[in-house]
């Protein structure tokens, strides 16, 4: 793995919160997505993982999660060793984190006001008058109080990501995972969504772990990087943003910089397509 800036090193300045552990992980023995993977988030950060699609950002969040067990190695969240087979444990874990999925996952059949609310009632013995409390404060911090009597369908698709994240941070988690937050947003709701993120993290001292391939918005808000590739979720260069945006390496100049020519290739692995086609010359 190479440093963001060749010669430099990056240094974690407090205790991580999450560690992943010389971690691989497969859905099958044929092919990892994650090959012996080592990473510290540090608590209280804002920390983005960039990277193309096939990489491993998101299989990194659902094993965090628990939702999937380590192949190999081993994933600790404050300092306790992730078993996605301790349902106990599992629950635990979940009580302490939200996450805002990729592609929202509200329920379509409740209104906007009862989505925010579900974790509420799932996971606490709340009053029904301090729940929507909670759910109005939670709305009005993205934006959207005055959309608690919608229905889902009565949403543009920004509104729906900015319920999705109000429903995340229902429980005041500590730990936030955003996976691909901006992926479908126009200009104007992908900086409002980005300038929450920041401004969540900041005001609740919450650690945040950004899935994204967009790179100036979370250049933008981030204070740690890094940046990943496939095939094998290898890691190419973290550190901050100024040390990516600066780095000479050509993979890591490639990506941040979006450029179509360089060690990133478009093709996915294969045979060469004649082959495949069973048109090559016979011998």
């Amino acid at each position: 793995m190479a440093d963001a800036v060749p010669g430099a090193s990056w240094r974690l300045d407090s205790t991580p919160f999450i560690e992943i552990d010389h971690v691989s992980f497969g859905y099958d023995a044929s092919r990892l997505i994650l090959n012996d993977v080592t990473l510290r988030f540090p608590r209280g950060k804002v920390t983005s993982i960039l990277g193309g699609s096939g990489c491993g950002k998101t299989t990194l969040l659902r094993l965090i999660g628990g939702i999937h067990g380590a192949t190999r190695g081993r994933v600790v969240f404050d300092g306790e060793v992730v078993d996605a087979k301790n349902r106990k444990q599992l629950q635990a874990l979940r009580r302490r984190l939200g996450m805002l999925f990729q592609f929202g996952a509200l329920f379509t059949d409740l209104s906007v006001f009862e989505n925010v609310a579900f974790p509420l009632r799932e996971h606490t013995d709340l009053a029904e008058p301090l729940i929507r409390d909670i759910v109005l404060m939670k709305l009005n911090a993205v934006g959207l109080r005055g959309a608690a009597g919608l229905r889902i369908s009565e949403v543009s698709g920004g509104m729906a990501r900015r319920i999705a994240l109000a429903r995340a941070i229902a429980l005041d988690p500590e730990l936030i995972m955003y996976d691909e937050p901006f992926a479908g947003l126009d200009l104007i709701s992908m900086g409002v969504a980005a300038n929450l993120i920041r401004k969540l993290n900041d005001t609740t001292g919450a650690t945040s772990l950004v899935v994204s391939h967009d790179v100036p918005e979370c250049m933008a808000i981030s204070d740690y990087v890094i940046l990943m590739t496939a095939p094998g979720g290898r890691v190419v260069a973290q550190g901050t943003p100024q040390q990516l945006m600066d780095s000479t390496d050509p993979e890591v100049r490639q990506f941040v910089r979006g450029e179509p020519d360089g060690p990133v290739k478009f093709h996915y692995p294969a045979p060469p397509l004649a082959q495949d086609l069973g048109l090559e010359p016979r011998p």
